[in-house]
């Protein structure tokens, strides 16, 4: 097959769900069917405006009660478990069979948390067992049962965490929860994830790459190897593999979209629409958006986070939000939500060169959106950007 840039664009579009109007009354159904869609939810700490993992639901079905999101990945049924996806990241409970193959491998796991158990296993072992005698507990808790007596252990306060980010990867403990703090609250899987995935046999890896590649090309509708491989972090050689395998079961359909370098593949089941018209304010951490290169040849929109930029360096601000509206990524407002002032403030907007001329006022009333999500009274209008001007005129007539 060979698409356009356009088509490619609302084939993407539709498969992470932007072409389905927003309820009138979020309830838990509509949430499943955004994780039953995108898979995971990325988590992030950075609070400035909304925590990562909260975002994506709100770009797709609007103003939502975030205690829907809680109990899906904090209560029984849970339907989301946090691990290593993309990054970290809450998880549909679905594939936790398609996971195990990296907690029992290893695959990817960085040095630092593997060098503890390869050095002291015996604290490890401690570690997991003061878990399964008192859980849930976190870092700080366990640190505070740790037997000083022991010194030969070299102990000290890193190392606690350390050993339980070695036992998280390893699937050996679970996060059942974040607390107030944001900090990983652990316990043993088998007192957090559904009995069903405990009993279900583990896959291969190979068997894995086979579900994880399928359920990233649903939900991208149609991207190049590096898209689907990226989409949950896999190995590039056993990405190929399932991807040869999906394009031989008719799964995937090569496929060539003008102006990209490498060839693509498209969902069988991929809806390309007529028409899109969406509007979002997306996260930095989005699936839309998170692989860059891809943002940038479907949207011609060269997006890059700022937040590790010093302030004097940066173009665009600190926590920079891409807006959706139809089928283009036309702005970009720099936000923070000011908690104590119960103000959304807007720091700068800018638009892109083909923004239509509703960009201001429809972006306006997104952002009303967002401050009431937020339990915010007002918009703070921006004072940099090529956009602010407009920006601020539509956010006062919106108020009037």
């Amino acid at each position: 097959m060979s698409l356009t840039p356009m088509q490619a664009r609302r084939i993407a579009l539709a498969a992470q769900g932007f072409t389905r109007p927003r309820p009138d009354a979020v309830a838990a159904r509509h949430v499943q069917k955004v994780i039953d869609r995108l898979g995971f939810f990325q988590i992030d700490s950075v609070n400035v405006l909304q925590r990562a993992h909260y975002m994506p639901l709100f770009s797709r079905l609007g103003a939502y009660d975030t205690e829907l999101l809680h109990r899906a990945a904090g209560r029984k049924p849970r339907r989301l478990f946090e691990y290593w996806a993309h990054e970290a990241a809450l998880v549909d409970v679905n594939l936790w069979q398609a996971f195990q193959f990296r907690m029992e491998s290893g695959a990817r796991m960085w040095g630092g948390i593997k060098r503890v158990y390869d050095e002291k296993p015996e604290f490890v072992e401690w570690v997991l067992d003061e878990v399964r005698a008192n859980g849930p507990l976190t870092a700080r808790e366990v640190e505070h049962d740790v037997p000083r007596e022991k010194d030969n252990w070299g102990w000290n306060w890193s190392e606690v965490k350390t050993s339980l980010e070695y036992l998280f990867y390893k699937g050996q403990v679970s996060a059942a929860r974040r607390n107030s703090a944001f900090e990983r609250v652990y316990d043993l899987p088998e007192r957090v994830i559904p009995q069903a995935q405990l009993d279900a046999p583990p896959l291969t890896a190979a068997a894995a790459h086979g579900v994880l590649v399928s359920h990233a090309a649903r939900a991208l509708g149609v991207g190049t190897a590096q898209c689907l491989r990226d989409y949950f972090r896999m190995d590039p050689a056993q990405t190929k593999a399932a991807i040869d395998e999906l394009v031989s079961g008719g799964e995937l359909i090569p496929t060539t979209v003008t102006g990209w370098k490498r060839p693509a593949y498209l969902h069988r089941d991929a809806v390309q629409p007529r028409k899109v018209s969406a509007r979002a304010l997306l996260s930095p951490f989005d699936p839309l958006v998170f692989e860059r290169t891809r943002t940038e040849q479907l949207f011609d929109f060269r997006y890059r986070i700022e937040i590790y930029v010093p302030a004097e360096k940066r173009v665009h601000g600190y926590y920079v939000l891409p807006f959706l509206l139809g089928d283009r990524l036309v702005a970009r407002v720099d936000l923070k939500a000011d908690r104590q002032a119960g103000t959304l403030i807007v720091h700068g907007a800018w638009a892109e060169d083909h923004a239509p001329e509703s960009t201001a006022t429809e972006l306006a009333a997104e952002l009303s959106l967002m401050a009431g999500w937020l339990g915010l009274d007002r918009v703070a209008p921006p004072s940099k950007g090529d956009l602010a001007g407009e920006l601020s005129a539509a956010l006062g007539r919106h108020i009037d």
